[in-house]
């Protein structure tokens, strides 16, 4: 004990130097101080036993599923952890990871899929891997920031269009040229759902191809959890699907869902999938243990979306702007950074815990806090949630929030729509 303590007083860092010490230096001067005031938004109440946690993607509660567990238990007692080689080096038929593949392609209604270590990793190396610098890539605006980043990586340059707005899509493509078009299927931030056919029109008729993040619809929507698009029988109108395996999968790992030509692509083109080890047989073991659960247990999605609506009519009755929440994910949007820290201190003194989220995830003034629902959560939880957000409205300003002032808004001109129509 003496002797570690004493190693650890003779540590030592490295001076930084000026570029280095001036770039963290504004993380603390204009994030800490200015922005956030010294209330560190990441930094709240650490949630007790009672707590009614809304800010886990565990959606169909698999996560502490003991049929999961076994079956990591099991695969790790048989084999360790399996191969710790890049997904590169994997080519064998009989390998778990290619039968796991070619389960979650059937699911889909696709040729193939290609593991990654991360849905973040899935959304990056696909689209590094299939632009350049030269391919327009027209993302909507509230696509996931790793989509983002895979313009980036590929050195192309994005073209963000309206949030859902197929005819705005279709505009700028007339201007640009086709290219890649890159939506979500169910958005992280407030809910809202993609209108898919819509996409896929603007999509045939420009020559593009069309990329959609089933993260957060996988499991929780279509057949077996096969997703929005499988849902909508678009399947084989859509060249490439994503998936993060920890939404309702609840474990590690992501996923490019299409056709066998541009799988194979993939696999030596994607530097993530190159250049990181493949996921563990274990994790591999637990996927295939949701999968089943998915199969088998179809009223797990049944009582989440009966969850859903059943607090965002709540929430909705109570005067919050949730309009745009069509499924499982609910935003609170307050506005300014320390407005919606004041409305984080007020849930999570009541042991009502959502995520915050802040910029870059939102533009400057419309933080909020997100509600995620699950299959798990009890008549009981889910009217003391709404019992604690009509407790707090007056404490959070509810009523000068500029989504408040927006719904107002809205709702006067479909009155004034109403009025003119009669």
């Amino acid at each position: 004990m003496n002797e570690h303590f004493n190693l650890s007083r003779q540590a030592r860092v490295a001076s930084d130097p000026k570029f280095l010490f001036d770039r963290v230096e504004r993380y603390y001067r204009q994030r800490i101080e200015e922005a956030y005031r010294g209330r560190h938004p990441m930094k709240g109440l650490i949630p007790g036993r009672s707590a009614i946690k809304l800010r886990s993607n565990d959606y169909l509660c698999v996560a502490a599923d003991r049929r999961v567990i076994e079956a990591e238990v099991r695969a790790l007692q048989a084999a360790g952890h399996g191969d710790s080689v890049s997904r590169t080096y994997v080519h064998h038929e009989a390998d778990g990871l290619n039968a796991f593949e070619q389960r979650v392609a059937r699911l889909m209604g696709a040729e193939a899929a290609v593991l990654a270590n991360s849905g973040y990793c899935a959304n990056v190396g696909l689209i590094q891997a299939i632009c350049q610098p030269e391919t327009p890539v027209f993302l909507d605006m509230k696509a996931h920031l790793s989509l983002w980043e895979g313009v980036k990586s590929a050195g192309a340059k994005p073209t963000p269009f309206r949030h859902n707005d197929a005819e705005h899509l279709d505009r700028l493509i007339s201007k640009v040229g086709p290219g890649v078009i890159v939506i979500d299927a169910l958005y992280s931030i407030d809910g809202n759902i993609a209108a898919l056919e819509d996409f896929v029109d603007v999509a045939e008729r420009r020559g593009c191809a069309l990329v959609v993040d089933e993260t957060h619809s996988f499991g929780t929507h279509g057949p077996n959890g096969a997703g929005l698009v499988a849902a909508r029988g678009l399947s084989d109108r859509v060249h490439f699907r994503t998936v993060g395996l920890s939404k309702a999968v609840a474990s590690r790992g992501g996923l490019v869902v299409c056709s066998q030509r541009n799988a194979e692509f993939l696999r030596y083109e994607s530097l993530p999938v190159i250049f990181s080890t493949q996921v563990l047989a274990h994790e591999v073991a637990g996927y295939n243990a949701a999968l089943d659960i998915f199969a088998n247990e179809p009223s797990r999605q049944h009582v989440l979306h009966s969850n859903h609506r059943y607090l965002v009519d709540g929430l909705d009755s109570l005067g919050y702007n949730v309009d745009l929440s069509r499924s499982q994910i609910i935003a609170l949007e307050a506005g300014e950074i320390l407005q919606t820290i004041d409305l984080r201190d007020a849930l999570e003194k009541r042991d009502v815990f959502g995520a915050i989220f802040l910029p870059p995830a939102t533009p400057t003034k419309r933080c909020l806090i997100r509600f995620t629902v699950n299959c798990g959560l009890t008549k009981d939880e889910l009217d003391r949630v709404l019992a604690v957000c009509a407790e707090i409205r007056d404490e959070v300003g509810l009523a000068s929030w500029p989504s408040t002032r927006r719904r107002g808004r809205q709702a006067r001109g479909a009155g004034q729509s109403v009025a003119l129509a009669a």
